[in-house]
């Protein structure tokens, strides 16, 4: 758990990168070093105590002679290596001391000789000869040939004063490479610090103008460690802002048209409604015209009323208020029921609407939901449409029902079929004001209404030769 004291300090990026890398080289650096040393001087004793072992060996070969001993001892002593022969019960028997020496041995160990273990230890005790240093004894046991029973112990012993002189030059050296390495390591901390903090900063500047609305940034990266990868999603953000702020103005644009066109769409009817009320009222309006008078208010409150009704079927479907009660339509039923309907619309149109063979097709889908999809799209194709045609086609497929509605109007660009779903979009600004202009809703309701039914709608069109509407409503489930 980290202490309260260091979550509070207000310590700086670059100094927690370089503290961070130069904490890991040094613990590094320090386990290295007190490993080797450790492993240097066990190898070392490991060295002396084999050597040991392998001149007790020597002496235990040459039976003991006294001549023989003499001269191992002569040679060992030039080598600092004093070897002694104990008997079973410790007592020394070469070389001949003027005191009467024996093993500083424990029953322990005596047990283990009698066993025929070999024995090896490092000791700061007085040697044999009463000298306090440090020394390495090894103990091999020796057995009488003709029955191989336990006969005493030779035991060796050599200052280790040169393994601790080799460990203390080793140290030197290894203390004399940590600083170096220290120094390269704060050289190199340094130097990865100031990388990261850079690439750091980099993003907190970018993050800096980004908030002050700047949306145009692209940073660079190679998507090699996790800063490259937070680099790359803070891209994404950027440019997912940038396409809100761009929706965001363009839905106000649409909106304060949207509102101006509603507002004159409001103010014709209002007007005339308000003007014939007053000419009601002051009874300037002869008995003759009064019911035309009221015929026209009817039919201009009418007009305000399908304008309010739009805007709250439109909230009230992206909303997912709105429920289907579906089932299988006769096609042809209801295209006869709108071309009654609007019978005198499109002749006043001056368009001549087209019913291609719909007998035998059936439509899944919402009676009132479907015939305001086809309303709303002959109507579109009417307002793009001057003395033509439009046509209504369909047939069944293995997927559901695809129908087809085109005209021969004037058609839209690549521009404007990208926009065409949106909501307030005008595709021809200039035909608002025609009696057969829209407020901008008429296909984005009929979009949500095609996806509610779960069908798909594509449209495509030619700059003077027309557009075409395609919807694919898929078969009734199978229960």
């Amino acid at each position: 758990m980290i202490p309260k004291k260091l979550t509070k300090m207000k310590l700086p990026y670059f100094f927690q990168q370089f503290l961070g890398f130069l904490a890991v080289i040094i613990i590094l650096m320090t386990v290295t070093i007190f490993s080797l040393v450790h492993f240097g001087r066990r190898t070392a004793l490991n060295a002396t105590e084999n050597r040991l072992f392998s001149y007790a060996e020597s002496v235990v070969n040459e039976d003991l002679n006294p001549a023989q001993l003499d001269t191992i001892n002569r040679v060992l002593t030039a080598q600092e290596v004093s070897f002694f022969v104990f008997d079973e019960e410790g007592d020394i028997i070469y070389p001949e001391l003027p005191l009467n020496l024996r093993a500083n041995i424990v029953p322990d160990q005596i047990k283990q000789l009698q066993s025929g273990e070999r024995i090896s230890l490092t000791t700061n005790r007085e040697d044999l000869l009463g000298n306090p240093r440090e020394t390495t004894l090894v103990y091999l046991p020796y057995f009488q040939k003709n029955n191989k029973e336990y006969a005493g112990f030779v035991t060796l012993s050599a200052p280790i004063s040169h393994v601790n002189q080799q460990m203390e030059d080793l140290k030197g050296n290894l203390f004399n490479a940590f600083l170096i390495s220290t120094i390269v390591a704060i050289l190199l901390s340094l130097v990865f610090a100031h990388y990261q903090v850079k690439r750091v900063n980099r993003l907190r500047k970018a993050a800096h103008k980004v908030a002050e609305g700047e949306y145009t940034i692209q940073l660079e990266h190679k998507e090699r460690d996790e800063i490259d990868y937070l680099t790359r999603d803070f891209n994404r953000m950027v440019m997912a802002l940038k396409e809100s702020q761009d929706e965001v103005i363009k839905q106000e644009e649409r909106g304060k048209s949207f509102m101006q066109d509603a507002a004159h769409e409001m103010r014709t009817p209002l007007t005339t409604i308000n003007g014939l009320l007053e000419g009601l009222e002051h009874d300037v309006i002869p008995e003759t015209q009064k019911l035309r008078s009221i015929k026209l208010m009817r039919k201009e409150t009418r007009r305000l009323i399908r304008l309010v009704n739009e805007n709250m079927d439109y909230e009230n479907i992206r909303s997912n208020r709105i429920v289907l009660t579906k089932h299988a339509i006769p096609l042809s039923e209801i295209v006869d029921e709108i071309s009654e309907q609007m019978k005198e619309i499109i002749k006043e149109s001056s368009n001549e609407l087209i019913v291609h063979d719909l007998d035998n097709v059936t439509v899944y889908a919402d009676y009132d939901r479907l015939k305001q999809i086809l309303v709303n799209l002959i109507k579109n194709a009417m307002q793009f449409t001057q003395s033509g045609e439009i046509d209504i086609s369909s047939r069944n497929t293995i997927e559901g029902t695809e129908i087809t509605i085109s005209d021969t109007g004037i058609g839209v660009t690549e521009t404007q079929l990208e926009n065409i779903w949106e909501r307030y979009y005008k595709a021809d600004a200039s035909r608002t004001k025609t009696r057969f202009g829209e407020s901008g809703l008429g296909l984005a309701i009929v979009q949500q209404l095609v996806e509610l039914h779960g069908a798909e709608i594509t449209v495509k069109s030619e700059i003077g030769k027309g557009t075409t509407f395609k919807m694919m409503f898929p078969k009734k489930p199978k229960n």
